[in-house]
């Protein structure tokens, strides 16, 4: 499905970074609207692409758990009944304001892992387009004026939409997306309290 993202459709802005998944670790090159970028940039780059300034926006480190939950924005039964698998414990990151929460399996493994990005417009669309890709993912939309996109990954199925300087990625061990976008508009429905 060819659509556009940041005034651009697809195949336009020449080479795309490469998403990997590999052990269940996300690795993001960097994307910038209108600006490809020649080389990937480490995910552990600090914020850049400030408004004004001269550098691309760069996409923040993939959160870590370093926590035992909950999650202080999506109650586990909404997981569990979402996601459709029992929850075996919940982990969230150190991020501020908004930990990123990880839903385990029985077995330890993640599930269903929440990462909302607070900071500019060009980071929140940088990371949408690193972790789906214009050149490969379908178009997300929800209402507000929420845009990413969604597709199929390696590990299951990952949905990112970014609204002004907020990006939410949902990432699920299930195979399709609508789980994950389900999960996505919990998640906007409470950052909208």
């Amino acid at each position: 499905m060819s659509r556009a993202r940041c005034g651009r459709s697809a195949g336009t802005a020449g080479p795309n970074p490469i998403v990997a998944i590999t052990g269940g670790v996300l690795a993001l090159g960097m994307v910038a609207c209108g600006q490809p970028s020649a080389a990937p940039s480490p995910v552990t780059s600090p914020y850049a692409g400030q408004a004004g300034s001269a550098g691309p926006a760069r996409v923040p480190p993939v959160p870590q758990p370093v926590a035992d939950g909950p999650c202080s924005y999506l109650p586990t039964a909404a997981v569990q009944d979402i996601n459709g698998e029992r929850v075996g414990g919940v982990q969230v990151s150190a991020d501020h304001p908004y930990p990123a929460c990880f839903f385990l399996t029985k077995s330890g493994s993640v599930q269903l892992r929440t990462w909302i990005v607070v900071a500019t417009p060009g980071v929140a669309r940088a990371t949408i387009d690193a972790v789906a890709p214009v050149a490969t993912s379908d178009l997300a939309q929800l209402p507000g004026g929420w845009s990413g996109g969604s597709q199929p990954t390696k590990d299951g199925a990952v949905y990112a939409v970014a609204r002004q300087g907020i990006a939410v990625v949902i990432t699920t061990n299930q195979r399709q997306t609508i789980s994950a976008r389900e999960i996505a508009k919990r998640v906007i429905a409470a950052l909208d309290r």
